[in-house]
């Protein structure tokens, strides 16, 4: 046999996910009711809602059918400029969700031809699947998420072999960083990022398909999906923490040229705004990493178990009770004096505990009940009702964040230039909400010298073409100042906010404020300067 034929079947594979996506689209006449008259026309709406599912699964949020009607809406209204209204917009979104990608519920199978085995074989296709989510607690609705073969299909556009993507991306990205194009470099550490989290992704959805049948998951699957893990783990944390490391001393560097030498230029100033949008980036794929290196083991956990209770299951014997004991006894009343066989192993009782000696080296876990006096008295401690507690107060102490951030804001807006000695004139020693508590406010005043210059059009840009993976209840800067401006319409005039120091070297005095140990302080300030465009 011709060697170049020896991967046939897995080629294959690649045209049959684009030979159903065609099929099921050419010669549909549904899509002219919305306009699509072309061929080309109905393939990029096609891609650019498999896009628009992609981004949302990368970000681990939900896809429901009004979701991806927004979607076609928007875009539409931009770009495509149809004359459709949003209702046929989500028609249309059903349309290609249920009728194409999901071939009207019927399962795709594509005949390849095996060379080896020298006849044709099923090959199953799956562009995305779906789950339930729950919409503000109560309201069920029916998520969208890419498969494998989404993923392969979507990923394959960009002609690179699954294998290599991640050491591509790296070498282009190490590549930028040494000709300090950091610009590009930021887009090349974001696709590294987003290579890592399909990756965590694929464990997840294999370990999905383990327990829900160890027998559907293919222990070829199994054996391709541990190498790719293994290339993704080898070396991947020691080389993104020793970028991360040339990453900070560069935005040391820079952070005191710009204090000790002399201003920053135009261009120094993105490179380095450039510069620590990477060092975050490169912080979160090395936790990205860690996730896969822990779910890798898990997945090789969970297999072992899932075939070995399989196993034991294929050794067990079993038979229909009543056409091998109920009708033989009424047949024959002479099998009851040997009754006692069949119905012994069934009374078996179990064995007596005896000492385990592991136990006794064990790490001890406390437990949830204790006596907490001689009376007896039960304090009994429910995991979800702390959890619940726990999440109420983060979110109480984020609202104190955007709170005091929300008066800088304002009063800078007010004001167009505002240092915090005058604000602290304006607010006539009412510092409650500016200054909720000492580390509080410090931490916020830290945050803006540390960014110098926010662009708001730039964050909103940046949140719309990237994902991040932030935290609601964690206090993050740039969505602190995206979510104020969201909520206060008066603040959607600000374009740019720029913070920096006052020449002036006497400090702004604070006098009885709140610290967290309930003490009441005075505190020092550099007198800082808030300018809004």
């Amino acid at each position: 046999m011709l060697s170049f034929l020896d991967n046939f079947s897995k080629r294959m594979k690649h045209i049959a996910l684009y030979a159903f996506l065609f099929k099921n689209s050419i010669a549909k006449t549904t899509w002219k009711q919305y306009g699509f008259e072309d061929f080309y026309e109905q393939t990029n709406v096609i891609f650019m809602v498999l896009l628009f599912i992609m981004e949302q699964s990368l970000k681990d949020e939900s896809c429901t059918m009004d979701d991806i009607a927004s979607f076609i809406d928007t875009v539409n209204m931009q770009s495509l400029k149809k004359h459709i209204t949003y209702e046929e917009c989500k028609e249309l979104g059903d349309f290609i969700i249920n009728i194409i990608l999901g071939n009207e519920g019927k399962v795709m199978y594509f005949r390849g031809y095996d060379f080896h085995e020298e006849q044709y074989k099923s090959i199953h296709v799956s562009f995305i699947a779906n789950k339930p989510v729950y919409i503000e607690e109560d309201v069920r609705r029916t998520s969208y998420y890419l498969t494998d073969d989404g993923y392969n299909l979507m990923l394959s556009t960009l002609e690179m072999e699954s294998n290599m993507r991640l050491t591509v991306h790296e070498m282009i990205f190490k590549l930028h960083i040494e000709k300090a194009s950091y610009d590009k470099a930021v887009d090349d550490v974001k696709n590294i990022f987003n290579q890592l989290r399909i990756q965590f992704q694929r464990i997840q959805e294999a370990m999905r398909k383990v327990k829900q049948n160890a027998l559907s998951y293919s222990v070829l699957d199994y054996k391709v999906l541990l190498e790719e893990n293994l290339s993704t783990i080898e070396d991947t944390s020691k080389k993104f923490s020793g970028y991360r490391e040339n990453i900070r001393e560069k935005v040391k560097q820079l952070e005191l040229q710009d204090i000790n030498i002399e201003k920053l230029g135009k261009e120094d100033l993105e490179n380095l705004k450039n510069l620590k949008i990477i060092e975050g980036y490169l912080s979160r794929a090395i936790d990205e990493h860690q996730q896969i290196l822990k779910s890798h083991f898990e997945l090789k956990s969970l297999y072992s178990k899932e075939l070995e209770d399989l196993s034991q299951m294929t050794l067990i014997k079993r038979f229909n009770i009543r056409n091998e004991l109920y009708d033989k006894v009424l047949d024959n009343s002479d099998y009851m004096e040997n009754i006692e066989y069949f119905i012994r192993p069934l009374l078996n009782q179990e064995l007596d505990k005896t000492y385990n000696i592991n136990k006794s080296i064990e790490i001890q876990k406390p437990i949830t009940t204790k006596i907490i006096n001689d009376e007896g008295e039960i304090l009994s401690f429910d995991e979800d009702e702390w959890q619940e507690e726990r999440i109420a107060r983060q979110k109480a102490k984020l609202t104190l964040y955007n709170n005091s951030l929300k008066v800088i804001l304002i009063k800078a807006l007010e004001y167009g230039s505002i240092s915090l000695r005058d604000l602290k004139e304006v607010l006539s020693e009412d510092y409650t909400e500016l200054i909720p508590t000492i580390e509080i406010f410090k931490e916020i005043i830290v945050e803006l010298l540390k960014n110098m210059v926010i662009d708001i059009e730039e964050l909103r840009k940046e949140k719309s073409e990237h994902l991040f993976e932030s935290s609601v209840l964690e206090f993050q800067l740039n969505e602190s100042i995206l979510e104020l401006i969201h909520m206060i319409p008066l603040l959607d005039k600000i374009n740019k906010l720029t913070i920096y120091r006052a020449e002036d070297k006497e400090p702004v005095i604070f006098e009885n404020l709140n610290s967290d140990n309930g003490q009441a302080k005075k505190i020092y300030c550099s007198n800082i300067l808030f300018n809004v465009e």
